[in-house]
Parts: structure tokens; C-alpha cells; sequence
């Protein structure tokens, strides 16, 4: 990308007014006040936004309640509903360049990994939630009561959906929840990241021009203690979707109850890998190093535990540091980038923090872990060998570049499963090896949302994402995703 990319980017999108979208109107916030956007790479401010509160989040969502209620998005058939979303999915392919440099510029990531990751997959997932707009049926039901019956099952859209996305994959998480609430038939409001709220002024701006009707959508930016708590906590809002930690998700949880919203929550994680003795060894290095490394290693599904079997723990130890070492730390705009900044400088201090912690408890830094003499977020990629199970740095989520790696010696599946478990997050997990009896017997022993087999990553639109124990409620993509947004009716008819 040219440096006059950057220079019109400034020009045309940044350099006018960044307001909240609400009702079909861009409009500044009630009191008036902006913030800065912070490039990570930089440590600069590069944008101002309007800065939202409770009162902007009540205009918002009295805007999607009236389109929810009154407006054309109640009584618009499925097929349309679904051919705007398919409608919107093409500008975002169309903008592609535009809302990768929007990304980089604000998340400090590879601009390559922008287009060829989180604009694929923002345009992948609205075009795979809009095929659910004509296919959210009921069931017949057969009455065992005297008479005669016609009983059903229907799906109705739940209403005015709140959403709240983190920093790490802001572009593709908003597409994803915004289009799995449409296709269902709410209306949205949704509230990004403080740090990251630019593709969601630049998707509003795409739906506002295929022809999305006043209200469905509304994008309200700024702080989750003021804005988000008053969204989640608003009585007129009848389902929040929220990705964030999981400290925050219990926040979230315990402010819903006024109403008692339904609530989805995808929260932290603390991502098992299991590398056998007879797995491709290489293979699975290059994986896992990626795995824990990529995006900063601000990825809720990182496995950023490794357990590897003794045999060839040295192994593992020596190729994941020497691939470690081989990234390129660089900005987000540089073209040789492997692993761009973490989001702020205080996850630096986090993330520092943690790896020194462990340092004192006598894990061994093997490489990385360090923070790089230049402006900007960085840090080096860490791996810590000799970890132990008690250490917060195992058991904590540090959503940054660090890697724990533990040894274990018995395959026994339930000796495994039980090192894997140990842990009160539940997302996701990985396993290696050639034995596929072994890989199923330990898949179903293992507690996460989602297990891999000789694979760190599997994400499909079509296939349910979520966690268990602290990892959240609910569940994302799929027909399981796009259902969390209605409620299910029974109607008997005695005849």
C-alpha cells in the first residue's frame, strides 16, 4: 500500500467528522465530546471520534425499537432481508483495500493479514448469516392430548439486539454479530471497542448506501465503564452479544438482569495444544507457533498452554523459540511485518508484567519477551519453558505474544485430558498426532467449545463457535448462532 493510500485515507474517510450513526443519521454525541484514536504502531492519535454515552446509547436504541416495531424491517420478507445483507457483503469485498488500510492504521496489524483475514472473513460471514433470513422454521408437533390438534413450533426475532466486540478482530466480529441478528430479523445497536471503532463507521457507511432502512442499524462509540454499561443495562434492549474478557463478561452478565435480556458471552480462553510423540512434528511447530504469535497473540482461542510430551520436548522448545525469533516486529504497514503491536501501551505493561512474573517463579525465557527501542506497542514473541501448572502466567489470560510450554510424559487420554483441563477457561483446544483413535478418545475428554485436530485454526461460518466453563454462553456462527437471536413459540390449534 503507497504512502498516497495512506495520504487519501486521511483525506477522504479520517479527515471528516467520525459521528455515532443513528435513526439513518450521522450525528455527533449529546455532549459534544470526541476522543483519539491511538495508532498502535506509532503510539500517536491519527482520528477523533464522537464520544457516546447513556444518553446517545438511549437515542439508539430507541431508533432500533421504532425500526424493529413500526418500520419496513419488521414486515420486509426473508428473501429480502437476505438479498440486502448479500448486497452489503459485496461492498465490503468491493472496499476491500479501503477497510484493510482502516484496519492496520487502527489495530497495528499486517496489513496483508487485514485483507487476506479479516476482510475475507467479514465478507465470508454476512454472506453465510444471509442465507438463515429464509430458513429460520419451526416444526410440526404431534399432540398426544384428546382432540384434535394442529400444534407448531415458530421463530421470531427476539427484537432490539445490543452487540459489543473487542479490539483484537474488530471488522470481522462486527460483520459477523450484525449480520447473524439481521438475518434473524432484529435490529441493532452496536457498540466496538473504544480503541478500535473505524470499520464499523466505515461498514455503517456501506449498509447506509445498499439501502439498509433507518434504525436497523445503529453504531454508538465509547467507553465500556459509561456506553456499554448503559447499553447492556438499557430496558428496551431484549439481547446482548459480547465479546470481550471474562472479567468483563460476568460485568455483562450480572447488568442484563434487569430485564433478564437473553445474553450471549464469548470470553477469554487459555487454549490447550497437545503435541504426541508420533505427530508430524514439524508441522505441528509451524502451527502452534502461529497459533499463540499470530495477531499479537491478541486471540481469545490462542493456545498459548503447549503440552508436549517429554520425548521430544526439546525439541518442541528449540523450534517454537527459532520460529519465534524469525518474525518480523515490525508496523502494520510494513510490508515485511510478521507480528504487528499489541493494542496499547498498557497490554504492554500486562503482558511485560506477566512474563516477568514468571520469570521470578522460575520459568526460563527462552527468547522474546522483550520491548523493542522504537515508537509504538511492540513486543517481542516470548516463549517460556519450565512453566508450571500454578503459575499465573498458565492460568491467566494475557491476550499478548507469550507462549508456556509444559511437558507431560503419560499418554493416557484421561491423564492428558486432565493436564488440558486444568483450567477454568474452556474454548478451545488443540491435539496432534497420527493416532485418530487416540485424537478422538482425547477430544471427548477435553473441555472446550471447539477441539482441532492436527490443526491451531478451523473457523467455518457454518460451524458453531463458543466455550465452556469460563469461556462463555452461547454460541457464535451457524444455524446455533443466528437462533440466539430469536425465540421459539409454540402455537396449538384444537381444530
Amino acid at each position: 500500500m503507497s504512502i498516497q493510500s495512506v495520504a487519501d485515507l486521511r483525506r477522504e474517510f479520517l479527515g471528516k467528522p467520525l459521528d455515532l450513526h443513528i435513526g439513518g443519521r450521522w450525528v455527533p454525541s449529546c455532549s459534544g465530546a470526541r476522543f483519539d484514536i491511538v495508532d498502535p504502531s506509532s503510539g500517536e492519535p491519527f482520528a477523533t471520534v464522537a464520544d457516546g454515552g447513556a444518553a446517545d446509547i438511549d437515542l439508539a436504541v430507541q431508533a432500533a425499537r421504532a425500526a424493529f416495531e413500526n418500520g419496513p424491517w419488521r414486515s420486509m420478507p426473508p428473501s429480502e432481508r437476505a438479498r440486502l445483507l448479500w448486497k452489503l457483503a459485496d461492498a465490503v469485498e468491493r472496499d476491500g483495500d479501503h477497510l484493510a488500510l482502516i484496519e492496520t492504521l487502527n489495530t497495528g496489524k499486517p496489513l496483508r493479514v487485514a485483507r487476506a483475514f479479516d476482510v475475507h472473513l467479514a465478507v465470508e460471514s454476512i454472506r453465510y448469516n444471509s442465507g438463515w433470513a429464509t430458513k429460520l422454521g419451526g416444526v410440526t408437533h404431534p399432540m398426544s392430548q384428546a382432540g384434535e390438534w394442529h400444534a407448531f413450533t415458530v421463530r421470531e426475532p427476539v427484537g432490539v439486539a445490543g452487540q459489543i466486540v473487542t479490539f483484537n478482530v474488530p471488522l470481522t466480529m462486527a460483520a459477523n454479530k450484525m449480520s447473524a441478528a439481521l438475518a434473524a430479523g432484529c435490529t441493532v445497536v452496536l457498540k466496538p471497542a473504544e480503541q478500535t471503532p473505524l470499520t464499523a463507521i466505515r461498514l455503517g457507511q456501506l449498509a447506509e448506501m445498499v439501502g439498509f432502512p433507518p434504525g436497523v442499524i445503529n453504531i454508538v462509540f465509547g467507553r465500556g465503564k459509561e456506553t456499554g454499561v448503559a447499553l447492556v443495562e438499557h430496558p428496551d434492549v431484549d439481547k446482548v452479544s459480547f465479546t470481550g474478557s471474562t472479567a468483563v463478561g460476568k460485568a455483562v452478565l450480572a447488568a442484563a438482569g434487569g430485564n433478564l435480556k437473553r445474553v450471549t458471552l464469548e470470553l477469554g480462553g487459555k487454549s490447550p495444544v497437545v503435541i504426541l510423540p508420533d505427530a508430524d512434528i514439524e508441522r505441528a511447530m509451524d502451527a502452534a507457533t502461529m497459533g499463540v504469535f499470530g495477531n499479537s497473540g491478541q486471540v481469545c482461542a490462542a493456545g498459548s498452554r503447549l503440552l508436549v510430551h517429554g520425548s521430544i520436548y526439546d525439541r518442541v522448545v528449540e523450534g517454537i523459540a527459532r520460529r519465534a525469533g524469525m518474525l518480523k516486529v515490525r508496523p502494520g504497514l510494513d510490508p515485511e511485518c510478521d507480528i504487528g503491536p499489541v493494542i496499547s501501551s498498557a497490554q504492554v505493561q500486562r503482558v511485560l508484567g506477566y512474563i516477568d512474573g514468571a520469570r521470578r517463579d522460575g520459568a526460563e525465557l527462552v527468547c522474546g519477551g522483550r520491548r523493542p527501542d522504537r515508537p509504538g506497542y511492540f513486543i517481542e514473541p516470548a516463549v517460556l519453558a519450565g512453566t508450571r501448572p500454578d503459575m499465573a502466567v498458565v492460568r491467566e489470560e494475557i491476550f499478548g505474544p507469550v507462549a508456556c510450554v509444559m511437558p507431560f510424559d503419560d499418554c493416557d487420554p484421561d491423564a492428558i485430558a486432565r493436564l488440558a483441563n486444568d483450567s477454568v477457561f474452556g474454548l478451545s483446544a488443540s491435539i496432534w498426532t497420527r493416532d485418530i483413535g487416540l485424537a478422538h478418545r482425547l477430544a471427548r475428554r477435553i473441555k472446550a467449545g471447539s477441539v482441532k485436530v492436527n490443526a491451531s485454526a478451523a473457523l467455518d461460518f457454518g460451524l458453531p463457535f463458543g466455550g465452556q466453563k469460563q469461556s462463555g454462553w452461547g454460541r457464535e456462527n451457524g444455524r446455533e448462532g443466528v437462533e440466539e437471536y430469536t425465540e421459539l413459540k409454540s402455537v396449538a390449534v384444537c381444530l
